[in-house]
């Protein structure tokens, strides 16, 4: 599949890419975002949420793991897995029932940690840091 390179300088124009790339998604997406720890994986969330049209405050699920934003043009189902060890532990919470969602767009930070739980198709997002605001983000294709 083709990938999609784009870097920015700033947390602003990573959030502003975002934004712009949201129109392309549809109810039933799902979007795993990979990244290092300050990557930027929630500012890029913050702006497909806003691009969707959801006026919500977004912050990083970490503790929380699932925050739901609903006001905008479908649901947005964020997930934080870096907590999480297995798919096993994740499906004992139940998130294995949002893969897909039919009704709204699904995005999960840190996928890597429940290998083997997501087997629909999906869009991966890589975000790599190349300087101390400076961002590589790459859009590529999953299963």
């Amino acid at each position: 599949m083709n990938r999609l390179l784009v870097k920015t300088s700033s947390e602003e124009e990573t959030m502003a890419f975002a934004e712009k790339l949201a129109s392309i998604f549809q109810k039933g997406a799902v979007i795993l975002l990979h990244g290092d720890l300050g990557a930027g994986k929630t500012h890029f969330v913050k702006g497909l949420v806003k691009g969707l049209g959801s006026k919500a405050v977004v912050t990083s699920p970490t503790f929380t793991l699932l925050n739901i934003y609903d006001d905008g043009k479908f649901p947005i189902y964020h997930f934080d897995m870096y907590r999480l060890g297995s798919k096993e532990e994740a499906e004992e919470l139940g998130f294995n029932e949002y893969f897909p969602s039919s009704d709204g767009l699904v995005i999960v930070e840190w996928p890597e940690n429940v290998e083997g739980l997501i087997t629909c198709d999906h869009i991966n997002i890589e975000i790599n840091k190349t300087g101390e605001s400076a961002r590589e983000i790459i859009v590529g294709g999953g299963k």
